[in-house]
């Protein structure tokens, strides 16, 4: 099973980082978390590894919707998206929504998990790569 919505861009970590940001934020998601893995990684475990950013991304409207169904779908929220290095580019990765409709069995969820991957495909159509 395929669960990531993909791209792979031709830029500097920091600056896809800015640009997964704007291109969330034009589709209606706010960033409600945000976990420096690397960072993290080095201070509790004194390991290393390459630039690794996972980004809670939230669409309030979806949310709600989401949340009317199944109050327990809020475990499954926010939308993780990763920014992350790999053999010299950055990816950029989302959880597509249907698998937490999988995951949730709730087949009322479908629409809302339709539309929040449309805005997630969208706004990482939309990098520049």
């Amino acid at each position: 099973m395929d669960y990531a919505i993909t791209a792979t861009l031709d830029l500097p970590f920091a600056a896809a980082v800015e640009q997964v940001r704007t291109a969330l934020a034009a589709q209606g998601f706010g960033i409600l978390t945000e976990i420096d893995v690397r960072a993290t990684l080095r201070a509790k475990l004194g390991e290393e590894m390459e630039d690794y950013l996972i980004l809670g991304a939230c669409n309030p409207s979806l949310a709600h919707r989401a949340l009317g169904v199944d109050r327990s779908i809020g475990l499954l929220l926010p939308c993780n998206v990763v920014v992350r290095t790999a053999d010299g580019h950055t990816v950029v990765e989302a959880i597509d929504p249907q698998v937490i409709v999988q995951i949730g069995g709730q087949p009322e969820l479908a629409a809302v998990a339709d539309e929040a991957a449309a805005l997630l495909r969208t706004a990482l159509d939309g990098l520049r790569r």
